[in-house]
């Protein structure tokens, strides 16, 4: 048995420093081999820190420390082995209180029950382990409700969960525009990461010449595309055929066509490129990231869709390398899913520009000479005019929409398409 070092592993090149973000096991807990003990945050990316041995853990460095790579973050004594703690969860969360607890004395009376927070009824035993959003629990707080009284069953409580019991009941829950006044505050110390991307905002805006353009798509003829071949894509690629696709495959022709737009500036060097790695925008709690789909004029719609899932699965759960963010040539954020009518996005440096799509509202509009309702998306390019044009960034935009209004000819050159669809 011997004390094992548990050092901070390098996240990437030229990253020579992380925080160390949260911890996920307290000081003297016993873990378990591979059991994750410690989120570490990059400029870049979070990622964990897990036990190489099972044992007793001994914390060497605090919650928001600065830590150098290669660092002791702590250690773990192999003589103590978890023979009677419970098996850690693969989150890495200890199971229990006892798995975690320092060794301390007996206590001599009985223990103090944890008392709840202000505004929350206590949960028993059964539900403790029960997940509430926080709309949810501001609800329940809002109508004295706990989480017996809701629970029917499920594991997850939602908002809407909460006010189905109260529709149920005839109670009409408290509404959120009015609420006691209250003049509280919190403060919070930001992220590595979300301090990073701070940074790299106000350069942009202060180190490129960025303008916006601004174009409009008839969303309709995707619209019924998808409505129509839904069913068959799903049974023939095991999942769903979204927009997001479309715009990539859109786009990535388009930058074949207007290589300044595909393009990076290093210094004095502008280097374009004839392949198109395309990021994607992905809101995860932690803050914003990219992660880049390479060769995306080389992939087919399902492709794309299958490759835009998993990488968005994983920004999610914190668990994206470093090199699935760099290398990109342009960026494609959706701004839609969060209801935003027009935006202008700032660019993902060291690209040259970014394309913004916006939410989906039906609106009127002259087609032949008549007034039609169709369902009408803003879409926003920014772009760097130190080495795009306007005759470049309006070209491609305009580019852009001829081919998302004409789906079936930019995927199947004027066929059908059913057949080709199903295949790609």
């Amino acid at each position: 048995m011997a004390i094992i070092e548990i050092r901070v592993p390098s996240p990437g090149e030229s990253i020579t420093h992380v925080e160390l973000y949260k911890w996920l096991v307290a000081d003297g807990a016993v873990v378990t081999k591979n059991s994750e003990i410690a989120e570490l945050e990059s400029e870049k990316a979070t990622l964990t820190l897990v036990a190489e041995e099972s044992g007793k853990v001994s914390l060497k460095a605090k919650e928001g420390d600065s830590l150098e790579v290669g660092s002791l973050a702590c250690t773990i004594d192999t003589a103590v082995q978890p023979e009677t703690a419970e098996p850690e969860p693969k989150s890495g969360k200890p199971a229990s209180p006892e798995a975690i607890r320092p060794e301390q004395p007996a206590a001599a009376g009985p223990a103090t029950p944890k008392q709840p927070e202000k505004g929350e009824k206590p949960a028993t035993g059964e539900y403790e382990n029960v997940k509430v959003t926080p709309l949810a629990k501001r609800v329940m707080e809002e109508n004295d409700l706990s989480v017996e009284d809701v629970i029917n069953g499920l594991r997850r409580l939602k908002r809407s969960d909460v006010e189905a019991v109260l529709s149920a009941s005839g109670v009409a829950p408290v509404s959120g525009l009015k609420k006691p006044a209250s003049r509280e505050s919190k403060t919070s110390r930001m992220s590595s990461l979300r301090r990073k991307l701070s940074e790299r905002l106000v350069a942009v805006k202060n180190e490129t010449a960025m303008l916006t353009t601004f174009n409009e798509v008839n969303m309709k003829p995707i619209m019924d595309l998808r409505k129509k071949y839904q069913d068959k894509f799903v049974e023939r690629h095991g999942i769903k055929l979204g927009m997001m696709s479309f715009f990539m495959k859109a786009c990535a022709i388009a930058l074949q066509e207007f290589p300044s737009v595909n393009s990076t500036m290093e210094g004095e060097n502008i280097t374009s490129y004839d392949y198109a790695d395309i990021s994607v925008a992905v809101s995860t709690p932690k803050g914003l990231l990219v992660p880049v789909i390479r060769n995306v004029e080389s992939m087919g719609l399902a492709e794309i869709e299958k490759a835009v899932a998993a990488v968005a699965d994983k920004a999610r759960k914190g668990k994206l390398a470093i090199p699935e963010m760099t290398g990109g040539t342009f960026t494609i954020t959706n701004g839609g899913v969060f209801g935003s009518m027009m935006s202008t996005p700032i660019i993902n440096p060291p690209q040259s520009a970014i394309l913004g799509m916006h939410n989906i509202m039906d609106r009127p509009v002259v087609i032949d000479g008549e007034i039609v309702v169709r369902p009408m998306m803003y879409v926003a390019l920014s772009y760097d005019h130190r080495m795009i044009d306007g005759r470049e960034s309006v070209g491609f935009l305009v580019r852009v929409k001829q081919l998302l209004e004409n789906p079936t000819d930019m995927l199947f050159g004027k066929s059908s398409g059913e057949k080709e669809l199903l295949e790609l």
